[in-house]
């Protein structure tokens, strides 16, 4: 038995029952990730020891390196955030180390959070560990290659527009964005600020319940967090779905999607209607314009998030060559034209211009109308289902380099996780099968806001079904 292979909540009835310590699962699994990192490059850096101090959940966790942990450095997988530590815990950090966690070590990410691959990383691309030359979906690729490849039990990623739920899907775990305002943001370096979400990326779905119980709950620090009761989510979960409305939108069931993801999509539904589920058929008419208006809206907040790192404060100041007549202007355009990579650049001046003089109203105002719409379509599909189902990805994880030169292609990845974005609601992807390379296909369902406990239930009936999420990828 190989402790790293387990899930938390089978690694911790063993702790609780004498049969391993915290502190031999902390290091099995640390060994795990030492050994196995210079395939998968899923860790920016790890710890060079740990120390299991005990608590309720003693569990290994890899925290993606855009969440803070007090004078670790974290630095987004970018150079200019080089030498940052920061003087404090993010929220969801402070509660991970009160509830016992073992914090691993910093996950590898597309820099900034700004792709859907993880090969944007100024640390070199994590790779999916069910196929070395594929890549783990990002923005949270690391995260999920580490859960994924055993090299950490439980981890944290951020997701802006399916950026934990799409390297979920590729690599065959699961991952939950929780409502807007349901986990804090507080030690978040931000990307969209609408829009960000911190959530659980675990090996099955029970786990997923767990650490989002622990994660979830108001603080007083982030302006966007929501009084709003924090139940046991393990509670909900039950294998009787019978009486759920499912919603299947025609608008997520278009031409481009790969044919093994179609068919293990609709053998899912299949299972919810033979288990007294109810399939409706929905519509979310402004599904179209989703991916467009999200890369108005999101590279608008990401050019105002990143103006702050210019080498004055933290992270890179580099000095240009020689002395010309605006030393400290010159000093900000050699920082960032050093520090950040090809796609930061190009999210900056996509979202500068849409916030300029003269077409603000035209491109961020619109958007933000558009957006709206988008929101009242979840309204209104809610109102005939509990939950809405779709494929997390249209394509199984394709191959390292096959679309990063391709910024469109790349976008499009992400076209049936961005409108849960949009609209502030929570969305789950879980495994659902395998297509004829032996990828993983990822199934999604997203449901009204605060209403998690729904789709952990939901996805707690079919996972303990089928068992896809008790396959392992072998390195």
């Amino acid at each position: 038995m190989n402790l790293f292979d387990l899930t938390a909540h089978a690694l911790l009835d063993l702790i609780q029952t004498g049969r391993a310590t915290a502190q031999a699962a902390a290091d099995a699994v640390l060994r795990r990730a030492v050994e196995i990192n210079p395939k998968t490059n899923a860790f920016i850096r790890l710890t060079a020891e740990v120390n299991a101090r005990g608590g309720a959940c003693p569990v290994p966790i890899a925290i993606k390196d855009n969440i803070c942990v007090s004078g670790q450095l974290t630095t987004c997988g970018s150079r200019i955030l080089d030498g940052f530590r920061p003087p404090y815990d993010a929220c969801v950090v402070e509660k991970i180390k009160a509830a016992g966690g073992v914090i691993l070590g910093s996950a590898n990410m597309d820099e900034f959070a700004f792709g859907s691959s993880c090969e944007t990383s100024a640390f070199g691309p994590a790779k999916n560990p069910w196929a070395l030359d594929r890549v783990p979906g990002g923005s949270s690729g690391g995260s999920a290659a580490a859960v994924a490849a055993g090299q950490a039990v439980w981890a944290l990623g951020s997701d802006t527009g399916g950026s934990i739920r799409q390297p979920a899907s590729f690599c065959g775990v699961v991952g939950l964005k929780p409502t807007y305002g349901r986990v804090s943001r507080y030690g978040l370096i931000a990307f969209g600020s609408s829009l960000d979400q911190i959530g659980p990326i675990t090996k099955d779905v029970r786990d997923c319940a767990r650490l989002l119980t622990i994660i979830a709950g108001f603080d007083e620090r982030d302006s966007t967090s929501l009084q709003v009761p924090v139940p046991d989510y393990t509670e909900a979960l039950t294998k009787d779905v019978k009486g759920l409305r499912i919603g299947v939108p025609k608008e997520y069931f278009i031409d481009g999607i790969e044919p093994d993801v179609l068919a293990a999509v609709r053998k899912a539904i299949l299972f919810y209607r033979d288990q007294g589920a109810i399939i409706v058929d929905v519509s979310l008419p402004h599904t179209e314009y989703a991916l467009a208006t999200y890369y108005i809206i999101a590279t608008a907040e990401a050019s105002s998030n990143l103006a702050r790192f210019d080498g004055v404060a933290f992270g890179l100041r580099a000095v240009p060559p020689k002395a010309r007549k605006n030393p400290l202007l010159d000093m900000y355009e050699e920082t960032r034209a050093r520090g950040f990579g090809d796609e930061a650049k190009r999210r900056i001046m996509l979202g500068t211009y849409v916030l300029s003089s003269g077409y603000y109203d035209a491109y961020y105002l619109r958007a933000q109308k558009v957006r709206t719409l988008i929101k009242q379509d979840f309204e209104n599909a809610f109102s005939a289902c509990d939950v809405v189902l779709s494929p997390t990805s249209p394509t199984t994880a394709f191959k390292a380099g096959e679309k990063i030169s391709d910024p469109l292609a790349m976008y499009l990845s992400d076209v049936f996780t961005i409108p849960a974005n949009m609209a502030g609601i929570p969305a789950i992807s879980f495994p659902c099968g395998f297509d004829q390379a032996g990828l993983p296909v990822g199934l999604q369902l997203m449901a009204r806001p605060f209403a998690e406990d729904v789709l952990l239930r939901a996805a707690y009936a079919y996972e303990q079904a089928t068992g896809w999420h008790r396959e392992r990828a072998v390195l």
